[in-house]
């Protein structure tokens, strides 16, 4: 297969296509949002679904919540996000534009120079002696490097005198460790075992967003599996390559990801490892697995007051245990598998675009498309009862060659067309995605054959 996608090309082909929308379009946009189109909303919930599938359900060490976005402004002090988290922006002078300085320093080398290991100074040293310019004016005149919270702020209040100030959470995992208590008591949950959510989180983003790639606001599916020491790096070498796999079985290419342990780690933490992925724009971060030692719940532990230690039943040991966490972006993930999904695949006489999507993550399973519009009778008995077993589109309008395109380009693996045979025998033709190849199936017969090909394991 080749693959000659751009970042354009795949922005013009998800608006065309009703997967995702530029944010706020008609009012002229607003930057690094984008909505979700009938098609995308379909695909960011499969994926979703199957990453909790994957490390919720089918994993007995691991329970969900769903916290609160909006928490005690007190979590935020307690987890350091308030006196310490930012990123190093550089302001140009010229153009007034404002970029991250190790995103300059990374696209310059092409991901060959770990930014994230170097001081303020490193990096501005780093920036001055290649001669990075501005990618917005091309020119080099760069203020010094400076800390900027990307927390957005808003407050909490009847009357703006008396209103308490809120912060929208730039991460999930601090409702993982506030309910630790809450979820070891009411599921009688034994250490090890991990919590696990799906959220929106929010971060005041400036730098260029490359479409997914970074946004004001993004849902993340993350956990966090508390464990006692002696077994902590055995749980963190084990979810780097449960993510690795799952990442590979939603059908990310094996040669497009590798692992990138991090050359500077924080103070708290004993191990940290991304898996990148190479987009367009090249090798980025894809997830991360994190070794966060004991940091997070003895923080919480100062400044709520609460006990956070955990007594072994077996051993009597009291203990605070560690924390591996892992965490991926829904948005991000949806990125990659659009990237790795896409093709133009060059027929005898044009060139189709496809998006080779695992079935089990495809927005629609199946397309039924009569041949002619007097056959829609029949063609919508069919539909009406596959769409009670899996999402299916229908499709009437057009040449039934377009059809199929049109299918191709939003990645529905079957579609089901009804012809006139079809009134005399029940059988109709189920063309398949990949290979385009068509067979005849008794109507009978679909939902079992389309269920066996769609199932995720």
């Amino acid at each position: 297969m080749e693959n000659k996608l751009t970042m354009e090309k795949l922005v013009a082909l998800c608006k065309n296509r009703g997967i995702i929308f530029p944010g706020s379009e008609i009012y002229g946009g607003f930057a690094n949002t984008w909505d979700f189109g009938p098609v995308g909303v379909e695909l960011k919930n499969n994926i979703k679904r199957a990453w909790w599938k994957r490390f919720v359900q089918e994993d007995p060490l691991t329970y969900g919540v769903d916290a609160a976005i909006l928490m005690n402004p007190i979590v935020w002090e307690a987890s350091g996000h308030v006196a310490n988290f930012g990123d190093p922006k550089m302001d140009c002078k010229n153009c007034k534009t404002r970029h991250r300085a190790d995103t300059l320093i990374e696209k310059h080398s092409k991901g060959t120079v770990a930014a994230e290991a170097m001081t303020n100074e490193e990096m501005e040293k780093y920036i001055e002696e290649h001669d990075i310019k501005c990618p917005n004016c091309g020119k080099r005149d760069w203020t010094p490097i400076r800390k900027f919270n990307p927390m957005f702020v808003t407050s909490r209040g009847t009357l703006e005198e008396d209103a308490d100030k809120v912060y929208l959470r730039p991460e999930t995992c601090q409702g993982e460790y506030i309910n630790f208590l809450n979820v070891q008591r009411s599921a009688r949950a034994k250490v090890p075992f991990a919590i696990a959510q799906i959220g929106k989180s929010f971060r005041n983003e400036i730098t260029p967003g490359n479409f997914l790639f970074r946004t004001i606001e993004f849902e993340q599916m993350e956990l966090q599996m508390f464990c006692h020491e002696k077994d902590s790096m055995n749980f963190y070498q084990n979810y780097k390559e449960r993510a690795l796999n799952f990442a590979k079985d939603l059908g990310l290419n094996e040669e497009h990801l590798r692992f990138h342990d991090h050359d500077k780690l924080a103070h708290y933490a004993k191990a940290a490892c991304d898996i990148q992925y190479l987009f367009p724009i090249g090798w980025q971060e894809l997830n991360g697995i994190h070794h966060r030692g004991t940091w997070d719940l003895s923080r919480h532990q100062e400044y709520s007051g609460k006990s956070m230690l955990y007594l072994d039943p077996f051993t009597n040991e009291k203990f605070i245990p560690n924390v591996i966490e892992y965490s991926i972006g829904a948005d991000r993930l949806t990125l990659a598998i659009l990237c790795e999904a896409y093709e133009e695949e060059k027929l005898e006489n044009d060139t189709r675009i496809v998006l080779h999507l695992h079935p089990a993550i495809a927005p629609y399973k199946v397309a039924v498309l009569p041949l002619q519009k007097n056959l829609n009778e029949k063609a919508k008995e069919i539909y009406n009862i596959l769409n009670k077993e899996f999402m299916c589109d229908y499709d009437d309008a057009g040449s039934i060659g377009k059809r199929y395109r049109r299918q191709d380009e939003i990645g529905t693996p079957f579609c089901v067309t009804i012809d006139f045979d079809t009134l005399e025998d029940n059988s109709v033709t189920v063309r398949d995605r990949d290979s385009m190849q068509q067979i005849r199936i008794k109507k009978d017969e679909l939902i079992d054959y389309i269920s066996k090909k769609i199932k995720f394991n």
